[in-house]
Order: C-alpha cells, then sequence, then structure tokens
C-alpha cells in the first residue's frame, strides 16, 4: 500500500532549496561573493533594471552560507506544515510563491532608492508570506488553529519582525513585503472548513 506524502508541498520547497543550495555550493561556493551569489540569480538591481526580472524568483531559492538555509527551511518546515494541511497543497504553494515575490518586490525598491549594489538572496519572504497567511487562518478561525493561538502568533510575529531589523545583513523589506502579501493573498486563497 502506497502512503500519501503529509505535506508535499512544504517537502518539495524544502527540497528545491536545498537541491539549489548545493548547486552553488558545487559550481562556485554560495559564501565566497556576491558575485557568485549574483551569477546564479541574486536580486540585483543593476540586472533587474536591465530586464533580468526573474530574478526576483530565483533569489528566493539562493541562500549565503548553510546557516542561512538551515535557519530559513526549519522556519518554512514548522510554517509550512501548519499551514498547508489548512490552506491545501496548490493554494499553500500559490501563497508561498506570490507572497516570496511581493517580498522580493519590496526589497527590490528598497534597494533600488538605497543600495543598489547589494545581491539579495533567501527564501524569508517567502517564510513571511507563510508567517502572514497563517496569521489570517489563525484570525478567521477566532484566534485559534492548529493547535496555534492568536496570542502565539502575535509573540512569534513580533520576535521575528525584531530581529528582521536588529540583525545584519537581513533584509527587512523583503520580510515586511512577504508578510503583507500572504496575510493579503491568504484572504483571497483561504477557504475555512464548516
Amino acid at each position: 500500500m502506497k502512503r500519501k506524502m503529509q505535506y508535499p508541498a512544504t517537502t518539495i520547497l524544502i527540497a528545491a532549496n536545498g537541491i539549489c543550495f548545493a548547486v552553488v555550493e558545487i559550481f562556485g561556493g554560495s559564501t565566497e561573493s556576491s558575485e557568485v551569489l549574483a551569477k546564479w540569480g541574486g536580486s540585483y538591481v543593476p540586472l533587474i533594471e536591465a530586464g533580468q526580472y526573474w530574478r526576483l524568483f530565483t533569489c528566493m531559492f539562493l541562500h549565503a552560507g548553510i546557516w542561512h538555509l538551515v535557519n530559513n527551511m526549519l522556519t518554512l518546515g514548522v510554517l509550512g506544515t501548519s499551514l498547508e494541511p489548512l490552506m491545501g497543497s496548490v493554494r499553500f504553494t500559490v501563497l508561498y510563491l506570490v507572497g516570496g515575490l511581493v517580498g522580493s518586490g519590496a526589497a527590490y525598491y528598497y534597494y533600488q532608492a538605497n543600495d543598489p549594489y547589494v545581491v539579495s538572496v533567501g527564501a524569508s519572504g517567502a517564510i513571511f508570506a507563510v508567517m502572514g497567511g497563517l496569521l489570517w487562518v489563525v484570525l478567521r478561525n477566532r484566534g485559534r488553529v492548529a493547535g496555534l493561538t492568536l496570542r502565539q502568533m502575535l509573540i512569534m510575529l513580533a520576535w521575528s519582525i525584531y530581529f528582521s531589523f536588529r540583525m545584519a545583513d537581513v533584509s527587512w523589506s523583503a520580510h515586511l513585503g512577504g508578510l503583507l502579501g500572504g496575510f493579503l493573498l491568504a484572504i483571497l486563497l483561504y477557504r475555512r472548513k464548516l
């Protein structure tokens, strides 16, 4: 008897991030230089302005070092396994990818105005989109769902936003853009089970 994968979208997204990290490590090294990350699809204002808009998507699957990857994938694993069963795998994937693009877009506009030569990478904009989606689902279910309360969600959000501003080399604009994008997308995509 075949067993159905319990969290297919979350599992595939984690695997995709891991594979992309391994490829970059083999063919250049993710911490070697920002040029390597730009070469593999990192978000870089001058190249996006030259028409390489696909970088807003590919940057979500690149990470600068193993700890960047591990931290993001552990967070995705926790949040994804909470939200995916509630939304369904397809809607969850749409929220993750589109919310991540909103986060990448927010970071692009921030860096365009403030520091255009930064190479931006990481799944955290998309992960914050999942967090925003989970916040909407908890609110929609009167403050409690999947073992999470509104209070727990707000504490997690407060800590996450705090560290977004306090830690060096973290794109708070991608985090806040993803959070807002995920929240709004969840309003459109989430169907409460009666």
